[in-house]
């Protein structure tokens, strides 16, 4: 499974957006893996940003 992909689901489970930092602590991956998988996923228009630094998935 790819990273983007583990961070996905860890954001569909939560029931709340998370930081970047969050969502590296929820997963056990390295915050910079968890940013550069946030940024595909912003771009594919999976995930987006509802507040500042914070990601939920687009419903």
């Amino acid at each position: 499974m790819e990273t983007k992909d583990i961070v996905f689901q860890a954001l569909e489970k939560a029931d709340k957006p998370l930081k970047g930092g969050e969502i590296a602590d929820a997963t056990g991956i390295d915050k910079k893996e968890v940013d550069k998988a946030i940024k595909k996923l912003v771009t594919e228009g999976k995930i987006n940003s509802p507040i500042r630094c914070f990601y939920a998935p687009v419903k």
